[in-house]
């Protein structure tokens, strides 16, 4: 059953979870990453570069720059903000003036290397960024109902449709960093140009296919090889010297439909899967549908190459995968762009099969992987988030490739679009928080009145406009064991409620006033990893509802890889100051009392009891410097 997102816009938050990181993030992150923005010279790379001056514009700075913009839209959308309005038409005005006749848009291209358009697909980001400026100008329409950026963009869009694409004299090209084909899906759903759906499925369907017909690049007398191979040797390179080796690494090694496993580096790939869900969801794909493939794709990764906490991607020389259920903890990379892409890939799977499994993954992804990406003042940034720490990794203000910091931006801005759906039967309910949503087409609103993630406990109280019958679908989580739905106090009859993919699907004739209530069990559970990863063989990972804890030095002294804890612990909770709950248990510890200069003898070390207490990893590294770990050893089951 397809699904409707209900746009952030209809979300109001009022909990202390969300607001607080909403508005932390318009009033922290937003000007702490656009003063990174100038220092680093990416705004002024817009405001024009000579040859000669320093610091030329880089590849890919304007997906930074876009990205950035993309958040500050969606902030303006629900916060009005004059000052930052203006900086936005400013950053607009600039852009426009890079923008040649033929509707190109590039800031390296068209200041650095004029005549190397085009020529490397493969490395050089222009579709990407194009992709990303693409998607900030709609969302900037969207927030403003200002034309300016839209109009820019859809200059670059026909110039880009005019170049690529299977008829005689174009390119038959494709990106080598997947974006574009979301992007220019939004920018058809913003204008209804056709040309554009059309654009998308091009790129999609394009990729990986070996068979090249005529027009493939017109330096090449090659009728049958990867674009990517025909482009290199345009260009005088030798394929073969590819850094990556593989193709697998650009998601290029075969077309899109015979591909059944997540290879290559992570963001690109999940970013290509977003492009395919949302080509299904509009029907854009010859009747094809990819939906099959993406099962496929989705399995594999959930079961053999995601790590406990949303994470994707584990090795930093490809950031991406490697093998099945190669994932290490210390040297997990797991970035956070990989992270939001997962959850933009969820999302679009939850919407095209209303399966509880997507939103699963989402919230984990969300609540655990990428939260972490950001520290609790909104002014410092994970590239990647190791499950384990020595004491040596820290968040940084930011980095020459500053991807994370501005999707986690755009990410918190918008955060409201992944609560609610509606369906031709009802309206869904994926993910809970004290909020209000109003749904226009049930003539409803609904106030969500919940401590989650703390608390298990929800409330939803319904004013319609008048009585109706629909479906309220509201997700059990995979990691909750027992859950109890009263209506009005009473329980659910007999007959009006089934549990189908994960959702509690309850049809009734509803009335102004009815109030739900659902309870979830938040129990502490230790979680276990499948015994094919060596890494985590003896060890379990603390979880209570959707987050994933760890243990820090600052609490637990250093040497954290010397605690054992019971497979059989009972935890005990506190709430810190700033309203985090913490868990703590007994745990027995390594000593290494008598040891004196031996390296290894036949007797085992002694233990001594201590008590452990244990943080959500969302939130390490916010109180100093220190050990972390996430996996932790575990005593057998007595």
């Amino acid at each position: 059953m397809p699904l409707t997102p209900i746009p952030y816009t209809h979300v109001a938050f009022s909990d202390s979870f969300w607001t607080e990181r909403i508005r932390i993030n318009r009033e922290s992150t937003l000007p702490t990453i656009y003063k990174q923005l100038k220092q680093t010279g990416r705004l002024a790379a817009w405001e024009g570069w000579k040859k000669g001056d320093p610091n030329p514009p880089h590849v890919f700075w304007d997906s930074d720059t876009a990205k950035w913009m993309e958040g500050a839209a969606y902030s303006l959308a629900q916060h009005k903000d004059k000052k930052l309005e203006r900086t936005l038409d400013g950053m607009i005005e600039q852009l426009a003036t890079l923008q040649t006749k033929d509707g190109y848009l590039n800031s390296h291209f068209t200041q650095v290397e004029p005549k190397k358009r085009w020529t490397n697909l493969r490395d050089q980001h222009e579709l990407y960024c194009a992709g990303h400026l693409m998607e900030a100008a709609v969302a900037y329409f969207e927030s403003t109902g200002k034309r300016s950026f839209l109009d820019i963009m859809c200059r670059y869009a026909d110039y880009i449709d005019a170049c690529f694409g299977p008829e005689k004299g174009k390119l038959r090209g494709y990106c080598g960093h997947e974006e574009i084909e979301l992007a220019l899906v939004r920018l058809y759903r913003a204008t209804n140009e056709p040309r554009y759906l059309k654009l998308a499925q091009y790129f999609v369907e394009e990729r990986g296919r070996g068979k090249i017909s005529w027009g493939a690049h017109p330096k090449s007398k090659q009728r049958y090889a990867n674009y990517f191979d025909l482009e290199a040797q345009a260009r005088g390179d030798d394929p073969a010297a590819f850094w990556a080796k593989s193709y697998e690494y650009l998601q290029a090694h075969k077309p899109v439909r015979e591909q059944d496993q997540v290879v290559g580096h992570a963001v690109r790939a999940v970013y290509l899967y977003s492009g395919m869900a949302d080509l299904d969801l509009l029907g854009a794909n010859n009747g094809d549908p990819f939906l099959p493939t993406l099962e496929k794709l989705w399995s594999h990764v959930t079961a053999r190459r995601m790590y406990v906490t949303g994470g994707i991607g584990p090795s930093a020389s490809n950031e991406g995968f490697t093998t099945d259920y190669d994932l290490p903890d210390e040297t997990a990379y797991a970035e956070t762009c990989a992270g939001i892409g997962l959850i933009y890939w969820a999302h679009r799977m939850l919407q095209l099969t209303s399966d509880g499994r997507y939103a699963d993954v989402l919230e984990r992804a969300l609540y655990n992987n990428v939260l972490a990406g950001v520290s609790a003042d909104g002014k410092l940034f994970n590239y990647v988030n190791p499950l384990a720490s020595r004491g040596v990794h820290h968040r940084k203000t930011f980095f020459s490739c500053a991807c994370c910091p501005p999707n986690i931006v755009r990410l918190l801005a918008s955060v409201g679009n992944y609560f609610y759906s509606t369906s031709n039967d009802g309206v869904w309910v994926h993910m809970y928080a004290q909020s209000d949503v109003h749904i226009d087409s049930y003539g409803l609103q609904i106030q969500q009145r919940s401590g989650y993630p703390w608390d298990g406990a929800v409330a939803l109280a319904l004013r319609l406009e008048q009585a109706s019958e629909f479906v309220l679908h509201l997700r059990i989580p995979e990691w909750c064991e027992s859950s109890l739905v009263r209506i009005n106090g009473g329980d659910v009859e007999l007959g009006a409620a089934q549990m189908i993919d994960g959702y509690l699907h309850i049809r009734r004739h509803w009335q102004d006033g009815d109030v739900v209530t659902l309870n979830l069990d938040m129990s502490v559970q230790l979680m276990n990893a499948n015994p094919a990863v060596p890494q985590t063989l003896g060890r379990v990972a603390v979880q209570r509802g959707p987050l994933v804890y760890c243990v820090e030095q600052i609490d637990n002294d250093a040497n954290l890889d010397q605690l054992l804890i019971s497979r059989e612990a009972e935890f005990t909770e506190t709430t810190a100051d700033n309203g985090t709950l913490r868990l703590h248990t007994s745990a027995l510890r390594a000593s290494g009392a008598g040891w004196d200069e031996q390296l290894y003898r036949s007797a085992e070390p002694k233990y001594k009891r201590t008590e452990i207490v244990a943080v959500p990893y969302c939130d390490w590294d916010n109180r100093g410097q220190g050990e972390m770990r996430v996996w932790l050893r575990a005593l057998p089951m007595t």
